[in-house]
Order: structure tokens, then sequence, then C-alpha cells
């Protein structure tokens, strides 16, 4: 799966594709809104991306100090860039 399809999935469908793993998952329902159900899924987790994705999803519900945490767990630092063009790169480095 390429970004775009991924971008039209979550436009078009009810339901994450099915074969997503966890991390792209919550950022497909974080994309449509559901920041909660994104959560569930990224937050009892030590793994780097899911961390990644835990820290974006802080920063985008305006919680910085969570956020901050978050990406240093993931060895990252916090982004410069957008919300919207954040989610791209952490959906590009995912998908396979």
């Amino acid at each position: 799966m390429k970004l775009e399809e991924f971008q039209t999935s979550v436009k078009q469908d009810s339901k994450p594709p099915v074969g997503l793993n966890a991390p792209l998952q919550a950022l497909w329902h974080e994309r449509r809104g559901e920041w909660h159900e994104a959560h569930k899924l990224v937050k009892d987790t030590e793994a780097p991306n899911e961390n990644w994705i835990h820290a974006y999803l802080h920063r985008v519900a305006g919680d910085q100090d969570k956020a901050n945490y978050w990406y240093s767990r993931a060895n990252k630092v916090t982004p410069k860039v957008s919300y919207e063009e954040e989610w791209k790169q952490i959906v590009s480095a995912l998908l396979p």
C-alpha cells in the first residue's frame, strides 16, 4: 500500500484496511478524528514507532509536555513541521 491509497482509505472506508498493524491503524483512526481509538492502540507499548505515534497524538491534542516525553522515548526530536506533514512522514515510514 502507498501513502495515497492509505489516505483514500481514511476518507472512503468505515474500517481500517485488513492487515494493517496497530501503529498504522492508530494513524488511520487519528486521521478520522478518532483520537481515543488511536491512543488505545499505542499507549501500552514501548516500541519506538508506537512511541512516535503516541507523541504525535499528544502533540495534536495540545499536550506538549506529554508529547515531548514520548518523542524522547521514541528517540525523536519534537518536529517543527505541521501535524499533516508529520502524519505523512510517520505513515510513509511505517508502510511496507
